[in-house]
């Protein structure tokens, strides 16, 4: 009945840590698309600001 009890809770506790890393693994790919389209939008700024800055210079 103890082993039971023990198979039991080591099953409960390996669901819930595996609920706990899909829900950070589901944040973290969020967070990562978030970062990636700043950096994109950050680059077309930059990018824009040099192209005009070399064109002045002509």
């Amino acid at each position: 009945m103890r082993a039971l009890l023990w198979v039991v809770g080591v099953v409960a506790g390996v669901l819930i840590l595996l609920g706990l890393l899909l829900e950070a693994v589901r944040w973290l790919i969020i967070i990562g698309v978030i970062a990636l389209v700043i950096v994109i939008i950050w680059g077309v700024v930059k990018g824009r600001q040099a192209m005009s800055h070399q064109s002045r210079r002509r």
